[in-house]
């Protein structure tokens, strides 16, 4: 994803086409990643542990929507937000960055291949790809300052394991699931 964050930047942005250059490869480099973006993860469906930590992040539970309700008052009490494995912010984030990945996916073959539809199937996929691929930067830097900020979630993300004291107080929830 950041590949094809930083290529499109590269392809959009003047002032990093110019410190890059190589048009050609920044648009080999984009495609290609786009293109291969699904392969981590449909790789992934062969783990038990993957397969099992879709299927939390594809169920809301009944405490879901106090978490809601308590990010969208700012609630920052111990017990306000409740939480299995993933919140219910985490479940709403992977649902949408799933379903913008295969729009991105069919747009960007629409106009890799210009020839398999009329000029306005191109036109409208530009414009789709161009303003989701704006949304997608938008959050995806909102997801890392958000994760930048909370040391106990980078440490999961990078090694695989939490401290038992941040996944008590963070997701409370998620033992019992």
């Amino acid at each position: 994803m950041l590949v094809c964050l930083a290529t499109a930047a590269c392809l959009y942005l003047p002032p990093l086409a110019e410190i890059v250059g190589r048009r050609a490869l920044v648009v080999a480099v984009h495609e290609w990643s786009g293109v291969l973006l699904p392969v981590p993860l449909l790789l992934g469906l062969g783990s038990r542990a993957l397969r099992a930590d879709l299927g939390r992040l594809n169920r809301f539970a009944p405490y879901d929507k106090e978490w809601l309700r308590a990010a969208r008052r700012r609630d920052v009490r111990p017990g306000a937000r409740p939480a299995g494995k993933f919140n219910a912010g985490q479940k709403l984030y992977a649902a949408w960055i799933a379903g913008a990945v295969l729009v991105m996916l069919g747009t960007g073959l629409l106009m890799w291949f210009p020839g398999v539809g009329p000029v306005v199937w191109r036109t409208s996929a530009t414009f789709v790809h161009d303003w989701l691929a704006l949304a997608v930067g938008v959050v995806v830097v909102g997801h890392v300052a958000k994760a930048y900020g909370d040391p106990g979630a980078r440490r999961g993300m990078r090694t695989g394991s939490v401290e038992r004291a941040w996944a008590e107080r963070e997701h409370p929830r998620w033992k019992p699931e």
